[in-house]
């Protein structure tokens, strides 16, 4: 997933999308628990994929809290 496809999302969005990020993860961590994980760099993108929406939620947050400042 690239950063600019999380620029369009709402905050909504972007809290779903992280949720199934984690979701799917969670089940990854299960099958390497398990020693059924067959692609072991699926782990790596998930976990930059999350920090990514988690960087976009910060930004829409921030964002709002100055605006309301002003």
């Amino acid at each position: 997933m690239k950063f600019a496809e999380l620029k369009d999302l709402t905050l909504v969005e972007l809290s779903a999308k992280g949720r199934d990020l984690r979701q799917e993860m969670f089940a990854l961590r299960l099958q390497q628990a398990s020693a059924q994980l067959e692609k072991p760099a699926r782990l790596r993108t998930l976990r930059k994929d999350i920090a990514r929406v988690e960087t976009r939620i910060s930004e829409l947050g921030n964002k709002a809290t100055a605006t309301a400042t002003k």
